[in-house]
Protein backbone atom coordinates (compact mmCIF):
# COMPACT_ATOMS: atom_id res chain seq x y z
CA UNK A 1 0.00 0.00 0.00
CA UNK A 2 1.13 3.55 -0.58
CA UNK A 3 0.97 6.34 1.95
CA UNK A 4 -2.50 7.21 0.65
CA UNK A 5 -3.83 3.66 0.95
CA UNK A 6 -3.92 3.09 -2.83
CA UNK A 7 -2.29 -0.10 -4.04
CA UNK A 8 0.28 0.31 -6.82
CA UNK A 9 0.02 -1.73 -9.99
CA UNK A 10 2.30 -4.71 -10.57
CA UNK A 11 5.74 -3.54 -11.62
CA UNK A 12 4.98 0.13 -11.08
CA UNK A 13 7.84 0.69 -8.62
CA UNK A 14 10.30 -1.20 -10.79
CA UNK A 15 9.22 0.88 -13.79
CA UNK A 16 9.68 4.08 -11.80
CA UNK A 17 13.20 3.04 -10.75
CA UNK A 18 14.12 1.94 -14.28
CA UNK A 19 12.91 5.28 -15.66
CA UNK A 20 15.23 7.10 -13.25
CA UNK A 21 18.17 4.88 -14.25
CA UNK A 22 17.48 5.29 -17.98
CA UNK A 23 17.28 9.07 -17.60
CA UNK A 24 20.65 9.25 -15.88
CA UNK A 25 23.87 9.49 -17.86
CA UNK A 26 25.82 7.99 -14.96
CA UNK A 27 25.27 5.14 -12.48
CA UNK A 28 23.18 6.11 -9.45
CA UNK A 29 23.37 5.20 -5.77
CA UNK A 30 20.24 4.20 -3.91
CA UNK A 31 20.04 7.70 -2.41
CA UNK A 32 20.32 9.25 -5.86
CA UNK A 33 17.57 6.97 -7.18
CA UNK A 34 15.47 8.06 -4.20
CA UNK A 35 15.96 11.72 -5.17
CA UNK A 36 15.31 11.06 -8.88
CA UNK A 37 12.04 9.25 -8.12
CA UNK A 38 10.73 12.16 -6.07
CA UNK A 39 11.84 11.06 -2.62
CA UNK A 40 8.57 9.34 -1.79
CA UNK A 41 9.95 5.81 -1.62
CA UNK A 42 11.71 4.48 1.46
CA UNK A 43 15.44 3.83 1.12
CA UNK A 44 15.02 0.15 2.10
CA UNK A 45 12.24 -0.26 -0.45
CA UNK A 46 14.50 1.11 -3.15
CA UNK A 47 17.34 -1.21 -2.10
CA UNK A 48 14.97 -4.17 -2.41
CA UNK A 49 13.76 -3.04 -5.85
CA UNK A 50 17.33 -2.48 -7.08
CA UNK A 51 18.38 -5.91 -5.80
CA UNK A 52 15.44 -7.55 -7.59
CA UNK A 53 16.26 -5.69 -10.81
CA UNK A 54 19.87 -6.87 -10.50
CA UNK A 55 18.78 -10.50 -10.03
CA UNK A 56 16.52 -10.17 -13.11
CA UNK A 57 19.51 -8.94 -15.13
CA UNK A 58 17.94 -5.57 -15.86
CA UNK A 59 20.43 -3.66 -13.72
CA UNK A 60 24.11 -4.05 -12.88
CA UNK A 61 25.81 -2.75 -9.76
CA UNK A 62 29.28 -1.86 -8.55
CA UNK A 63 30.70 -0.70 -5.26
CA UNK A 64 31.46 2.98 -4.75
CA UNK A 65 32.96 3.32 -1.30
CA UNK A 66 30.36 2.07 1.16
CA UNK A 67 27.54 2.47 -1.36
CA UNK A 68 26.63 0.68 -4.56
CA UNK A 69 25.92 2.32 -7.89
CA UNK A 70 23.35 0.94 -10.32
CA UNK A 71 22.84 1.28 -14.07
CA UNK A 72 20.55 -0.42 -16.62
CA UNK A 73 21.94 -3.26 -18.72
CA UNK A 74 19.87 -2.16 -21.75
CA UNK A 75 18.37 1.12 -22.85
CA UNK A 76 14.64 1.67 -22.38
CA UNK A 77 13.62 0.72 -25.91
CA UNK A 78 15.55 -2.55 -25.93
CA UNK A 79 14.27 -3.48 -22.49
CA UNK A 80 10.60 -2.84 -23.31
CA UNK A 81 10.93 -4.62 -26.66
CA UNK A 82 12.40 -7.64 -24.85
CA UNK A 83 9.51 -7.66 -22.40
CA UNK A 84 7.02 -7.51 -25.26
CA UNK A 85 8.80 -10.38 -27.05
CA UNK A 86 8.76 -12.47 -23.86
CA UNK A 87 5.06 -11.76 -23.41
CA UNK A 88 4.29 -12.68 -27.02
CA UNK A 89 6.19 -15.96 -26.73
CA UNK A 90 3.75 -17.09 -24.05
CA UNK A 91 0.61 -16.28 -26.05
CA UNK A 92 -1.12 -18.77 -28.32
CA UNK A 93 -2.65 -16.23 -30.75
CA UNK A 94 0.13 -13.70 -31.35
CA UNK A 95 -1.68 -12.18 -34.32
CA UNK A 96 -4.65 -11.26 -32.14
CA UNK A 97 -2.39 -9.69 -29.51
CA UNK A 98 -0.54 -7.67 -32.16
CA UNK A 99 -3.85 -6.52 -33.72
CA UNK A 100 -5.13 -5.47 -30.30
CA UNK A 101 -1.88 -3.63 -29.57
CA UNK A 102 -1.96 -1.86 -32.93
CA UNK A 103 -5.58 -0.84 -32.37
CA UNK A 104 -4.65 1.29 -29.35
CA UNK A 105 -1.74 3.14 -30.98
CA UNK A 106 -2.26 6.85 -31.52
CA UNK A 107 -1.83 8.29 -35.02
CA UNK A 108 1.84 9.19 -34.55
CA UNK A 109 2.71 5.77 -33.13
CA UNK A 110 0.87 4.03 -35.97
CA UNK A 111 2.70 6.18 -38.54
CA UNK A 112 6.08 5.32 -36.99
CA UNK A 113 5.26 1.61 -37.00
CA UNK A 114 4.00 1.71 -40.61
CA UNK A 115 7.15 3.52 -41.76
CA UNK A 116 9.42 1.06 -39.99
CA UNK A 117 7.56 -1.96 -41.34
CA UNK A 118 7.61 -0.45 -44.84
CA UNK A 119 11.38 0.11 -44.70
CA UNK A 120 11.89 -3.42 -43.41
CA UNK A 121 9.85 -4.83 -46.32
CA UNK A 122 11.88 -2.79 -48.82
CA UNK A 123 15.13 -4.23 -47.39
CA UNK A 124 13.97 -7.84 -47.93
Amino acid sequence: MTDRGVRRGAGELEAQVMAALWASRTPLTTSEVQTETGGGLAYNTLQTILTRLTVKGLVERAERGRAHTYWPTKDGAASVAGQLRTTLSGVEDRAEVLREFASVLDDDEARILRQWLSSRTEES
